[in-house]
Formats: C-alpha cells, structure tokens, sequence
C-alpha cells in the first residue's frame, strides 16, 4: 500500500512555512526551527525558499519512493523537502521554457555540498534515459568527487568544507534530458597550500595521494607515505575519523576516468601535485656577498632535484630564479638579489599560484567533457554552491571579498523576491503596495564604487608608485570613507561617538546587512597583489611537462607583457559581476544551509548559533518581505477541495466555478473583507491568523465528519448484522421444517410397508396351506404304489443274488488269493524305494507351486521396472537369476519390436549423448527427460523461412534460434543455426539472410563448460576459407542436442575424422588474430539473475552461472 507523504498544513511539527509563523519574532523562529530539528523535520520554508538544517546523519528521506512522492507535485502539495524545490524548479524549466538558477548558501558545515549533490541527483532521477543520457547524468555526478578532492579540505568547521565556489550549469534540451555542462569556479583558497590553521588539513588530495596510490605510484612520483616528511602537510589533524583517504583516493581516480581524463593526463595532474609537496621541503639559507648583502641560498638540494625531474625543469634556472629577481622597466632589466625571506616568499607564491592553476584546468578540463555537443538553443539550470557570510575572529582579505559576494547575493536576492511577488500580483490583479526593507546597494557601492569603492582604492594602492604597506591603504579609507554611515574605523567620524574600546588601529568595520564585521587590513595588500616574480614564470615555461608550460603562458620570452597583472580583488569582482548578469537572466531558487552546532553531532541544535546564522543569512527580513502583503495564497480548486467541508452549500460537491466556490465559502464563514483578496487564478489570505482559523475550523469539522461516517458506518454494520441473522433464521427454519416434514413422510412410508407386508404374508400362508393340502393327498396314492412295487422288485432281486452268489464263489475265493500273493511281493519292492519317491514327489510339488506362484507375480513388461519376486527357497538361487535375466530379455525384444525408425534414431542420440556428458556437464540431467526435436521452427512448414529452406538440398537436421557473442561487449545477436549432414549454417532471425556457411570437414571441436549454461565454441580448422573471421561464440537452449547431432554426424560419415568434444571451464577462442580466454565462473544465485557473459579486458569474456540449488 502506498503511503502518502503528510501535506504542508496536515499534522504540522511547529510550522512548515515560516510566513506563517504567528507571532513573528527572532525568538520564535528560532523555536520553530527547533522544534522540528528535534522531530527530525529539517527542512521548513519560508515561501518558496527552503531552510535546510544540517542533521549530521544519515536520514531515510532520500529514497527513491520518496523522489517519486514528489515527482510533478505542486510545491506546498507536500511537507517541506528539498525534492520539492528541485521539481519545481526543473518542471518550470521543462514545461514553462524559463531558464534556472538554484543558490545555495550557509557557512562552512553547513551542508551546502549536500544540498547541491542532492538537487543534482533529484534532477538525474526524474529526467529521461537512455544511453547517451545516462552517460551524461553520470559525467555530472562524477564530477564533484574530483572537484571535491582537489577544493575542498577538512577545517574546524567542517570535514569536507569547500574552500572554493563552484556555480555549475546545467544544460538541458527541449524534452528535459541533460545534454552537458558548464563549471565556474570562484576564489579557490590558495593560501591553504602552504599554511593551514590549527587543527586543519590541507587540500584532500594530498593524503589520499599518499595513502592510496600503489608503491609502485608513489615510486614514480618520488614520495614517501609519511606525512610528517612534507612541511606543507599538518601533522595535527592528518588522520580524520570517518574519512577514509585510500578508497577515496581510488574513487576519484574511477571519476576522473568516467569524466573523461585520459590516462598521461591524469599521471600529469598527479606529478604536479607531488611537486608542491616537494617545493613545500625546499628550505633557504643566507649567504653574505662582498657588497654587504644577502644572498639566499638553497640548503638540500635533493628535493629540489627530484621536482625537476617530476616537471623537467633544469635544476639550475629555478635554483637560480630562487635567488634573484629581474625587474624590466622599459628597455633596461635590473637583476636583484633575494635574501631568505623573499625566497620564501617566492617558493609559497609559485606553490599557491602551481595549484591553483592545476585546479582552474581540471575545471576547465571538465567542462571540455561535460559540455553539450549540440549547437541548439539549450535550457539552462544553474546551481550555485558558495561560501556563506563569515564572521570570525580574525577577518582577513578573503573574508572580505567573500562577504562582498555574499552581500551582491543578498541584493539580487531581495531585489528578485520583491520583483517575484510584484510579478504574482500583477499577474493575479492584485493591487501592488510599496514594501519598506533594508537595500544593501549602499554598502554593495562602498566596496565596489568605481571611484571611491574600497576595492578600488585597494588596486589603486597597490598600482601606485612608492611605499605601499596596509597602513596607508587604511589611512586612505580613513580619508575617503569617514563619512560614510556603514564604514567605521578609529579615525573615521563614524567612530568619535562610539565608546567601543574594541576596534583597534589597524582595522577597519563595515556594516554589513548581516551585522558588523571587523576587518584587519594585514595582508590586504599583498594577497590582491597575488605576484609571482617573472623569474618563476619563465623558470616553468621553460619545463619539458606539458601541462606546466600550458599553465604558465605569460613565461613565454616571445609574448614578455609589462603590463601589470590584474589584481585578485579586481578579478574577483568581475568574476562576481559576470555571475550576478548570470543570475539576472534566470529564475532563482534559494536554499538557505544552516548549521545546528559546532561539534559536527547530531540532536544538539545551539539556539546562539542558530540565531547568528539566521541574522547573517538575511532570514527575517526575507519573512518580512514575503508578509509585508499577503502572507499565503492557494489557487482556487486545491482551495475550495481543503476547506469545502465548511460550507454546506460547497458540500460534498460543487458543481460550478471554484472560484464562486472559494466566495461562497469565504462568505459562509464571515471572513473580514479585508483579510483575503480574489486574484485571477488564486486567493490571497493577509494575515496568518485567517489561515489558522480556517485550519482550526476545518480540524473541528473532520472530527465531526469522521463521528458521522463512525456513526453511519456503525449503523449500517449493525443493521447488515441484523439482516444476515434474519436471512439465516428464514434459511435454518426452512430446511428444518423440510427435515421434519421428510421424517414424518418416511415414518408413515416405513407403517404403510408393514401394513401391506404382513397382508401379503398371511394371503400368502393361506395359499401355502390349501397347496400343501393338496399336495399330500396327491402324494399319499403315488407313495402306496411305490411301497408296494418296492416290496415286489426287492423280492426279485434278493433271489437273483442268490443265484449270483452261487455262481461267482469260486471265481472270488481265487482272485483273493492271487491278490494275497501280489500284495506280498510288492510291499517288499515299496519299502526299498519309498525315500527317492518322496522326495521326487515333494521337489515336483515345490516346483509346480513356485512357477504358479512367478506367474501370478510377474513384474510389468517396461524395460525400466527393476521389480522382481523374491527368492522363495535358497536352492532356487540360480534358476531364479537365470529366469530374471531371461523375462528382462524377452520384454526388451517385445519393447523393441515396437519402435519406429525415428524413435530408434532418437534413442540412438540419446544414448551418445550420455557417453558425451554423462557426470561431465551440469546441464545434462536436465536435457534427459526432454525429447531430441530437431527442426524448433518448423522450418519446412514456415513461410517465414521459405526462402531459407529452399537454399539447402539436403534435410534440416536441426534448426534452432541461438545467441551470437560478440567479442567486443560480450552481448549476444540471435541467430538461427541450421545444421545438414554437410554444413553447419548461421542467418539472420529477421530477414533469414545467411550470414556465415562452415562445411563439416573445417569443424575441428567443439568447447563447451561443466557448468549449468548454453555456450559452446565452434572450433574452425587454420586455414580453412570458413575460419577468416574466427571462430564461433554460441550461446544455446538446446545445448545438448546440438553438441550430440554435430558428433553423429561425424562419427557416421566415413570421408572425415570424428569431431571433438572439449569440456572444461576454460578455453581459448580464435576471433580474426586475437585468441580471447573464455572464463566460466560459478556465482551465488540472485534473485531473477541468469547466466551473463562480461568483456573483462581485450583477452577475457568472462561468463557468470548462478549454482544450482
């Protein structure tokens, strides 16, 4: 049974959309949001924007029964998700042809990386399939491991923090399938390379290199497994619970593959990335020159050999571009000496500066492979995935400019929304109200003013000639920016009333629309410098590796640009620009990340922390800018089919418009006028408060229906009840009285029987008696008469013995006496004879009851029965062999006699095949109890097969449907396999074309397995004009029948040699020039799996059997 996922307003954990919230307050939206942290609702919004909280665990939300939940449902159609945001936003794209945008934003560990995996893997889910499509989805989603290995690193935050923005594109055609992709990358944090806090890692990469890679690898690349060896590795926290770098390591390997990195590409990332850890070990020393200066030198020069030999670079010039630095001005070069200090600064620049640009190609890298190939106009959807606002105790340049970026954010955001809304009302005929909220344009132009901007003053710093250090770049903020309401420092006019001791000299304030945020300007002006001496350039142009000489173009003597490089905050801006264009020409949806607590577990929620990055995040003044007119609108008809059961005159049905529905309705329940608005397609409800009361109302008014239906449906139980035990009263009363009514009926029958029985009696007795009467007198003359003709013929007789008597006494007394003498002598004879006769007599009665007793006890005249009656007596022993063997003879020959010629040949197979694979295949048992049918398609009788049946002049010995494997894939093409007394032919199921004739004579074997599988391999003599293309790969049903036709044939035909039958698990197939291994391999059964045959490599198929049961 299906479960439906609860609604919005069904069953609300606190409450799902925060513009409902009522009352509004900081206070109580934060326990809103802790509410449902607790019921593990993470989700909540506020209009159409998702709030999504960290929940540090695993959570069974991300099914694929719930991505179908929310498939083509409308947005507030289902409880808060970030599927819902992910389907609105894609259908819009799909159905409505609009461009998007998705921006997802919150600090570190906040769950922004998640966020984007999950719209991503949403999207690939619900879009089309197919070959190519698949390919594509799984090239995007392949994607982020390898950005994430080389971006993002563990911090104290967070043990996966993306420590660069990543905003992504994409493309989609008009059905709504992805076609590719583009990537931008935005401030990779380079300063991480060569130092990193404590407590945090550097770049993924790093450890999964040394952890994961082969020894055969690290060999190669001239490294060592120890971390502590490399002093660009943190030693602190190099092992992360829960992380484990060697299958991580082989997981971005796998996606650098499937992306689409070739294989000396992939080596070439790898050399570089193991030549920053050797230039992190390269260490300087101080050497004095006659002049009085220093000079820096490098101490070991083992590591800085082995990194030249990784990139092919001569030792000597970035030895030497180490330790001077040349300055061109115009047409004269000044070369200079670097002390130590500076030669650490120029290795750490030439190491930030390596990595960041091996990152910059491998997005770009990416994008080669992910983009659309197609030159059609595209659907776009873009994902942003960037820092959010930061806030902590040391605010440095990067904290700046991300804070810029987020406050652009925050403007387009607030200027979209209010642009959204105004479009909905317009759209609907609703009269638009002015709405008053902060526009944070003012400190957007603080920082990025062409004139007077702090960015602009920081490049134009940095340009100028003389000494530049952070403090004049301060002093010119004090001077330029001291009036400015939102800037504040310790000598702007902002800060004379303020009694904050806390504001040091050497830092600056600005208000941002998050809060205030204090910078310190040490190191600004360096890291927007972000210089590498050309010295370094030209030392890597000069490298044999490839990708090194494509990464350091400026160092090319032939292309020498005096000319200043860009700054970084400068790049930045126009990176922030071109992205906010970006942003303007699609439809935003927003994500809003927000992180629970600091200790990365799961059930705590830090009301304090919550509420800063509720501050930061502009969260309350996005509420109040969706409240600011009407809090909730709904279309008309989900309206009307909520609340209809409020009105009795929209309930059950309306029949009519839903909009007169939604007004009749209104007006039943005396809603204010002004508290709700009719729009075109849509009600707008004010104030939340409405929304609750109709929600209350609605709660009552089920209750009471369901107490009605409980009461209806009771009644109606009860009176079916009733009604059956009537219906089964009438039925037992019924066939009652008809038992009763058949006792009585068979009662009066059993009384008329007697009646009439003893009336025929005593009629019957009477007619006895009058016959028997009679009878006697009859009788007595007849028996007077015979007594008297008795007396008279005894008389004569008695005299007639007498005279016989008389006349025979000598004759008896004569035969007495010869008998006498007879008697004698033969009583001696008998007594010498009487044991032999016995005993023959005894044996001959033995044997006569035994064959009576076989006769009747016969077993039956099937060959098969093994029955036969037991031996009765011990001495019958070998009679009673030799008689069994005699009858099992006999009914064979009557068994036999009555065979046609086609069941003989039939038995004949049979029994080969049992000398070919008797207790040597797995799959003969199953082949016995089936009949040898020879033509499966009917070919002779087939229309579809005429033309094939007419090519052949001899008779169809077998044709069957078969499978073809195919070397390249191990897939198979079904085939018909015909076989005649000469050949053995294969065509094509569909048009019964041929596509390859093999003569008997060019079949040398036949391989096949033990295992419980169809293949077989069609062994072709070298040479032979059949054996051009190799050998044959089949794939049968009726493996055995086929294997045991080709052996008779060969045996019966007397012109060529028997053919062969080779049984093993593995053996050897010629295709063209390769010899390719085939591999049977016995596997644990699966639900519905089946035999399968994989291409492992260019010299393996390998063939999976599930074991028989």
């Amino acid at each position: 049974m299906e479960v439906k996922t609860k609604s919005l307003l069904d069953n609300m954990i606190g409450v799902g959309d925060m513009v409902l919230l009522e009352p509004l307050s900081e206070e109580s939206f934060i326990e809103n949001l802790r509410k449902r942290f607790d019921h593990n609702e993470i989700y909540t919004y506020i209009g159409s924007v998702v709030i999504s909280v960290n929940p540090y665990k695993s959570m069974l939300i991300y099914t694929p029964e719930r991505v179908e939940e929310y498939r083509n449902r409308n947005f507030y159609e289902l409880s808060p998700h970030i599927y819902a945001l992910a389907d609105e936003a894609y259908r819009s794209l799909r159905d409505q042809d609009k461009d998007q945008c998705i921006l997802i934003t919150g600090e570190s560990g906040a769950g922004k990386t998640e966020a984007s995996k999950l719209v991503m893997s949403y999207v690939a889910a619900v879009c089309g399939k197919g070959q190519e499509v698949n390919k594509v989805k799984e090239q995007l989603l392949q994607s982020n491991p390898v950005l994430e290995a080389f971006g993002n690193a563990k911090t104290v935050r967070n043990d996966n923090s993306s420590r660069f923005g990543k905003y992504m594109d994409i493309e989609f055609d008009f059905k709504g399938d992805p076609l590719g992709g583009v990537i931008s990358n935005y401030l990779l944090e380079k300063s991480r390379v060569v130092k990193q806090p404590r407590g945090e890692r550097n770049f993924h990469i790093f450890y999964q290199l040394l952890s994961g890679a082969s020894d055969d690898t690290l060999k190669k690349l001239k490294l060592d497994r120890d971390f502590s060896k490399y002093n660009y590795l943190s030693l602190d926290s190099a092992v992360v619970n829960g992380l484990d770098d060697a299958t991580n390591f082989r997981t971005v390997r796998n996606a650098m593959q499937i992306v689409g990195f070739m294989e000396d590409e992939v080596q070439s990332v790898l050399e570089l990335v193991a030549a920053v850890l050797k230039l992190g070990n390269i260490e300087f020393k101080p050497e004095s020159r006659c002049n009085g200066t220093d000079e820096s030198r490098v101490k070991d020069k083992n590591d800085l050999k082995e990194m030249c030999e990784l990139l092919g670079i001569e030792q000597s010039v970035l030895e030497r571009a180490f330790s001077y630095r040349t300055v061109e001005a115009k047409m004269e070069k000044v070369s200079t000496t670097l002390n130590v200090a500076q030669a650490y600064y120029a290795r750490d620049a030439l190491a930030k500066n390596l990595y960041s640009r091996l990152f910059s190609w491998i997005v770009n890298r990416i994008n080669e492979s992910i983009k659309a190939q197609a030159k059609t106009r595209h659907k776009v959807m873009g994902v942003l995935d960037i820092y959010g606002f930061e806030i902590f105790e040391d605010n440095s340049f990067e904290q700046f400019i991300i804070n810029y970026c987020n406050e652009k954010l925050q403007q387009i955001f607030i200027e979209l929304t209010l642009r959204e809304e105004q479009e909905e009302y317009v759209r609907e005929g609703i009269e638009w109200t002015n709405i008053e909220y902060f526009n944070n344009a003012i400190i957007c132009d603080l920082i990025e003013n062409h004139q007077n901007g702090i960015l602009a003053m920081l490049d134009e710093e940095c340009l100028r000639p003389g000494t530049v250090t952070d403090e004049t770049f301060l002093d010119k903020l004090n001077m330029i920016c001291a009036e400015h309401q939102h800037f504040e420092s310790r000598l702007s006019k902002n800060s004379k009333f303020l009694n904050d001791h806390s504001l040091p000299h050497c830092c600056f304030r600005i208000q941002h629309y998050a809060g205030k945020v204090l910078y310190r300007v040490e190191g600004f002006v360096d890291k927007n410098n972000d210089l590498l001496y050309r010295d370094l350039s030209q030392a890597m142009y000069k490298a044999n590796h490839t990708l090194i000489k494509h990464l350091f173009p400026e160092g090319n003597p032939a292309k020498v640009n005096l000319k200043r490089p860009p700054t970084a905050g400068f790049q930045f801006k126009a990176s922030v620009g071109t992205l906010m264009r970006n942003l303007q020409t699609k439809n935003p949806n927003y994500i809003r990340c927000i992180k629970p607590n600091d200790k990365k577990a799961p059930h705590i929620f830090t009301e304090s922390l919550v509420c800063h990055q509720v501050r930061y995040l502009g969260l309350m003044e996005n509420v109040r800018v969706r409240r600011a007119g009407y809090a909730f609108r709904q279309a008309y008809e989900p309206c009307l089919e909520r609340y209809k059961m409020l009105c009795k005159r929209t309930w059950p049905h309306w029949r009519g418009p839903a909009r007169e529905g939604v007004e009749m309705l209104m007006a039943d329940l005396q809603v204010p006028a002004e508290e709700f608005s009719y729009g075109r397609s849509k009600i707008f409800i004010r104030n939340p408060r409405t929304l609750f009361f109709l929600e209350e109302r609605r709660r009552q008014c089920l209750q009471d229906l369901a107490t009605l239906i409980q009461k209806i449906y009771r009644g109606w139980k009860c009176r079916t009840h009733f009604l059956l035990l009537k219906k089964s009263q009438i039925v037992v009363a019924a066939w009652y009285r008809r038992y009763a009514q058949q006792k009585k009926y068979e009662k009066i029958k059993s009384a008329t029987t007697v009646v009439q029985s003893y009336t025929r009696g005593w009629q019957a007795r009477k007619l006895l008696r009058e016959l028997k009467h009679q009878k006697r007198c009859e009788e007595a003359v007849t028996t007077i008469a015979a007594y008297w003709h008795g007396t008279q013929a005894r008389r004569e007789l008695r005299q007639l013995k007498e005279e016989a008597r008389n006349k025979h006494a000598v004759s008896v007394i004569w035969a007495g006496w010869q008998g006498t003498k007879v008697r004698r002598e033969y009583r001696k004879f008998f007594r010498a004879n009487a044991g032999k006769k016995i005993y023959d007599f005894t044996i001959q009665r033995i044997m006569q009851k035994y064959f009576l007793g076989l006769k009747r006890t016969l077993p039956s005249m099937s060959p098969v029965d093994k029955n036969w009656p037991a031996r009765p007596y011990v001495f019958l022993d070998g009679v009673h062999t030799e008689l069994r063997r005699i009858f099992h003879l006999w009914r064979c020959k009557k068994y036999k006699s009555k065979f046609t010629e086609e069941k003989k040949a039939v038995y004949e197979e049979k029994l080969e095949a049992s000398e070919l694979f008797k207790d040597k295949k797995s799959l003969y048992p199953s082949s016995v109890s089936q009949p040898f049918k020879g033509d499966y398609l009917e070919i002779s009788k087939n229309p579809k097969y005429q033309k094939l049946n007419s090519s052949f002049d001899e008779k169809v010995l077998l044709a069957d449907v078969v499978n073809k494997i195919n070397r390249a894939n191990g897939k198979g093409t079904t085939r018909i396999l015909l076989l005649t007394k000469k050949n053995v032919v294969l065509a094509d199921q569909k048009t019964g074309q041929v596509k390859a004739s093999v003569p008997l004579p060019d079949l040398t074997s036949v391989s096949v397995s033990t295992q419980n599988d169809g293949f077989f391999a069609l062994r072709l003599k070298e040479g032979s004009a059949s054996a051009v293309k190799g050998d044959f790969l089949l794939s049968s049903e009726h493996l055995i029948e086929t294997i045991t036709k080709l052996h008779h044939i060969g045996s019966t035909a007397s012109d060529r040699e028997q053919l062969n039958v080779d049984i093993s698990d593995e053996f050897l197939v010629q295709f063209k020039q390769d010899k390719v291994c085939v591999k049977f391999i016995q596997v644990a059964p699966k639900n519905g799996n089946s035999v399968s045959c994989k291409r492992k490599n260019n010299r393996l198929l390998e063939v999976t059997v599930p074991a028989s049961a």
